[in-house]
């Protein structure tokens, strides 16, 4: 089945290179393979005699550039190979048609090797899990159960593929890669940080439940984030109002991933999990539209300390809550109208299952469904 995807690699390259990082198996190559099909040359980093020969000679680069008479490059895996990006970078600065894309799933290694990501000769972009427009059919109880990784959602049996990738891709790749030292205490890490996902971190609590010391959990929490597999919201803190939470929440870069380290099987629909998940659906719609329209406007939640909460704050612009049931009442207007009494967000969405989109007061309350038609249609957040 093929799937179109929002974001348009060619569209990307008319001006620069591009960095194109995502989590392993979210459809990198099968992107690359779709829009540049015959007008880009590959080079791929996974294969080990490729990767050899530019080790011990990275300027062997421009000789294979040279002839595959491609004007448009492609580096899969970079991170594998980071002595390549000063080849890269002297080649941009020699040939100003030359562009430039190189994929990667990791910016530890690039960190660790100093790498500077080009100086600012090549941007920056995420390819994330498969969105609600992406997905013909979209099926919402599938989606919240295995995500939207494109070989688990497509397939016959999600489950199995969710296992193999919390196995293979994660477990195996992250031990291969010298990520951690010891894989057990990492394996319990997983376990735990997935029963907390979506939650505010107690990294004290977190440490106590996986048996490692606090700095070491912190450090597994940044193996994640560097390995894109999950991401740290902020919270907001300058309500005058009401004294803020300052500590951050957690959201696993999908659903179905979470859901299989945490070792759910099914989803009530009447649960709190429920709640959970629909509440990671609807971050991981508006993470993916605010990095494929570039908007770097701050992605946030609040949290008051005698309780009233928000979701997601876009920026000082947007507050979105999302819940789950499909009757709104006053009870659910609770966090934004705490929020709404700092009179600095003017845009107010409450976000749920009800059918009837309408409008009380300052606060709209729509649908997901049509929340997520004026999302990407550019009308929620502007």
């Amino acid at each position: 089945m093929l799937i179109e995807r929002h974001l348009q690699i060619k569209d990307l390259l008319l001006d620069k290179s591009f960095f194109l990082f995502g989590p392993r198996t979210a459809g990198k190559s099968t992107l690359i393979r779709q829009q540049l099909a015959g007008s880009a040359m590959v080079i791929d980093l996974l294969q080990v005699q490729v990767a050899m020969s530019l080790a011990s000679n990275p300027s062997r680069l421009a000789e294979m550039i040279a002839l595959g008479n491609k004007k448009t490059i492609v580096i899969d895996e970079i991170q594998k190979l980071p002595v390549l990006l000063d080849e890269v970078q002297r080649l941009i600065e020699l040939d100003k048609e030359l562009r430039f894309l190189l994929t990667g799933s990791s910016v530890r290694k690039l960190r660790r090797a100093g790498v500077n990501l080009l100086a600012g000769r090549a941007w920056l972009a995420h390819l994330f899990p498969l969105v609600r427009k992406e997905i013909a059919g979209f099926d919402l109880d599938r989606y919240l159960r295995y995500g939207g990784l494109p070989a688990v959602y497509l397939s016959n049996n999600p489950a199995k593929e969710l296992d193999a990738y919390v196995n293979l891709y994660m477990m195996s790749e992250v031990q291969n890669e010298g990520l951690v030292r010891k894989l057990q205490p990492f394996t319990r890490f997983l376990q735990a940080i997935a029963l907390s996902n979506t939650a505010v971190i107690n990294f004290t609590k977190l440490a106590n439940d996986c048996q490692v010391a606090v700095s070491t959990a912190r450090d597994h929490l940044q193996i994640l984030e560097d390995t894109m597999l999950g991401t740290l919201i902020p919270a907001w803190t300058a309500s005058k109002t009401r004294k803020a939470t300052t500590t951050a929440k957690f959201y696993f870069f999908d659903s179905g991933v979470a859901n299989t380290l945490a070792g759910i099987k099914s989803i009530d629909r009447q649960s709190d999990l429920y709640g959970k998940n629909f509440e990671h659906f609807i971050w991981m719609e508006i993470r993916a539209y605010l990095s494929y329209t570039t908007n770097s406007a701050p992605l946030r939640f609040w949290r008051a300390r005698n309780g009233p909460e928000v979701d997601f704050l876009i920026g000082e612009q947007v507050a979105i809550e999302v819940k789950a049931t499909s009757n709104i009442d006053h009870r659910d207007l609770r966090g934004l109208r705490a929020l709404a009494m700092e009179k600095i967000f003017p845009h107010l969405y409450l976000v749920s299952h009800d059918p009837i989109d309408r409008k009380q007061g300052n606060f709209y309350l729509l649908s997901w469904q049509t929340f997520l038609d004026q999302l990407w249609s550019g009308k929620i957040i502007r």
